[in-house]
């Protein structure tokens, strides 16, 4: 495994602790070992020294000296400029005396856990390099960060340029949130359980809800943040996942290929809109200061790297159609903000009332419409409402839930959410890897919503308060169908 940009955060805070997962459940080979590339000043024992520092405060399991021991004398360090030919000469040689010494087999796989302007720097320096190219039966796999590309027409350039050097089978488009079980387990959900699947469809389903909160502001990443902001940094990765899994149709297999075509076919369905339907179907948010917890927190403009005047958007709600046959007419609600009530995220299926005629000549004035919730993070597990005669003897209806805990089932598996992406690189399952196809179908839905938003700049924010579920703009968008947002609490 050769990481790039190893001597930044992602590397301390999940990569080798979820390596040091995977050793501890034996499924690292001994034949293994790990080169870092990054452009700091570091020595290969330095490098060393840094990470067993660092290690106790990110690993999610307890590190014994031996686990340690086997993991740190495998990690080797090179000093090196991505955009430096010297430095993939260097990185050649190295993996020759590291393959010699730990008699690993000629497979290999690249982490670019760089910046997004050198993906296709690093691809290209790879091929020149003759580090990319697959002989003797050995394999050469590279694992790409998010986010890929900042619109369509980025995305496709970076698709293109990468398929100069690599097969569409080597390239590993990563979203670490395919990593939770509850995403893996909704293809298990849906087709391995006869009871849902038959009422997944439009016959059932009055709507879905899907939503990524977080209570943290942007922290350090104000400068990050402002380029990117909500839209661009959560729904065409991580929340389209989520739309595609719930989404698609029944594979033919659980082939990887099989699995994306179908994610891909309901990417490509979600309608393009048109600049006016943007205005109704999107909209954004700014988080102003607010109380969260106990702690009174700023304004987005007040954080550091933050313009005092910026228009970048902290919170973005859409509501999505997809023209085929299974969803037509069930819309798809989607909301992502920082800073909002609570760190939530979940899959919501609200399901169509049953008719009241039954009641009518009860004192039951409402029906609870029944709702299945696939809870990702904090806690991953699945719930279910249904109603219930309240006990007594008048006709009194309450809402109850069935709720599964992977926790309370299963116990706490220690996880950084990479270590099933990490091994399924290794073992060449590309299943919860996005493929290009899948990749430029989601930026075609967002790119519109983008320029909309570039020609129109926002004359209220901050327009929602921090502690909040987000704008009032959010509800009014599910208002206006006779709908509202799920409570989470």
């Amino acid at each position: 495994m050769v990481i790039f940009g190893a001597s930044g955060d992602l590397t301390k805070r999940k990569l080798i602790p979820a390596l040091l997962n995977l050793a501890a459940a034996k499924l690292l080979p001994e034949q293994f070992a790990i080169i870092g590339l990054a452009n700091i000043d570091q020595t290969t024992d330095t490098f060393r020294r840094y990470l067993t520092d660092e290690i106790n405060r990110y690993a999610s399991c307890p590190v014994t000296p031996e686990m340690w021991n086997w993991i740190l004398k495998r990690v080797y360090y090179i000093r090196g400029d991505f955009q430096d030919p010297k430095a993939f000469e260097q990185l050649k040689t190295q993996i020759a005396e590291v393959e010699k010494t730990h008699n690993v087999a000629g497979n290999r796989f690249y982490y670019l856990a760089v910046a997004p302007r050198f993906f296709g720097e690093v691809v290209r320096q790879l091929g020149a390099a003759g580090l990319a190219s697959e002989t003797n039966g050995h394999w050469a796999r590279v694992v790409i960060e998010k986010p890929f590309g900042r619109d369509l027409d980025s995305a496709r350039a970076l698709n293109i340029q990468i398929k100069q050097i690599l097969e569409e089978r080597q390239i590993y488009r990563i979203d670490h949130y395919l990593g939770k079980e509850t995403v893996q387990n909704i293809i298990i959900f849906r087709f391995g359980n006869g009871i849902f699947e038959p009422i997944w469809n439009r016959r059932y389903i009055d709507h879905v809800q899907i939503t990524a909160g977080e209570t943290v502001g942007v922290e350090k990443r104000g400068g990050y943040y402002e380029t990117a902001g909500a839209l661009r940094d959560m729904v065409p990765n991580h929340l389209f996942q989520l739309v595609s899994l719930t989404a698609m149709e029944p594979p033919i297999s659980f082939q990887a290929d099989a699995v994306r075509d179908e994610q891909a076919k309901a990417l490509h369905a979600v309608q393009i809109p048109s600049p006016e339907e943007v205005l109704t179907m999107a909209v954004r948010g700014q988080y102003g200061d607010g109380q969260v917890g106990d702690e009174h927190v700023a304004a987005y403009r007040g954080e550091p790297g933050v313009a005092p005047d910026s228009t970048t958007e902290t919170f973005a709600g859409l509501k999505l159609r997809i023209d085929n046959w299974r969803w037509a007419d069930v819309p798809f609600y989607l909301r992502t903000g920082k800073r909002i009530a609570s760190r939530a995220t979940e899959i919501a299926i609200q399901f169509k009332r049953a008719p009241f005629q039954l009641f009518r000549d009860t004192p039951v004035e409402d029906l609870e419409t029944n709702r299945l919730v696939l809870s990702i993070q904090p806690e991953e597990g699945v719930s279910l409402r249904f109603g219930a005669k309240i006990p007594g003897p008048i006709m009194h209806m309450g809402a109850v839930e069935m709720k599964f805990n992977y926790v309370d089932y299963f116990g706490r598996t220690p996880s950084t959410g990479y270590e099933r992406l990490i091994y399924d690189c290794m073992t060449g399952d590309a299943t919860l890897f996005q493929r290009a196809d899948m990749v430029e179908a989601g930026w075609s839905v967002i790119t519109p919503i983008l320029d909309v938003w570039k020609a129109l700049p926002p004359r209220s924010f901050p327009n929602y308060r921090s502690g909040s579920w987000g704008p009032k703009e959010a509800d009014d968008l599910l208002a206006r169908d006779g709908r509202s947002w799920r409570r989470i609490e």
